[in-house]
């Protein structure tokens, strides 16, 4: 309950869950578990389209938003993908957020986090050095 008082960045703060729940009206919900709403009417938008809105499922990260919801957030779509679901294409991967910061971000070899020793460097690299 403290986190939702004085947190944004775990999910909505009160205030906000407030405006969304009196204002909006809830569309769907996507494989992470964030929730998503659009307003009711244009009353409160800063233009002719209704306000939309997610509310995430723990940390506020806007890569955990998968392309087809990013899609209807920024008015690309205007039907949500519960009601036209995008046509998925057999080359392409599922969606992951931005892990980096996290324990499952990619480490190259010669990482210092990864653990082990840098190649050296060939004769295509010269150090720089002040004169």
């Amino acid at each position: 309950m403290l986190k939702a008082i004085f947190t944004w960045w775990n999910g909505a703060t009160i205030g906000q869950r407030f405006h969304i729940n009196r204002r909006g009206v809830f569309v769907g919900r996507d494989d992470f578990g964030n929730r998503y709403y659009e307003a009711k009417d244009a009353s409160d938008s800063y233009d002719d389209h209704k306000r939309r809105w997610v509310i995430y499922d723990g940390y506020a990260e806007a890569s955990k938003v998968p392309a087809e919801w990013s899609g209807w957030l920024h008015y690309t779509f205007e039907e949500p993908p519960t009601t036209a679901p995008l046509l998925r294409r057999a080359w392409e991967k599922d969606h992951r957020p931005n892990l980096t910061g996290t324990l499952f971000a990619w480490r190259p070899k010669g990482s210092i986090v990864r653990g082990g020793t840098r190649q050296v460097a060939t004769s295509d690299y010269q150090a720089w050095t002040p004169e």
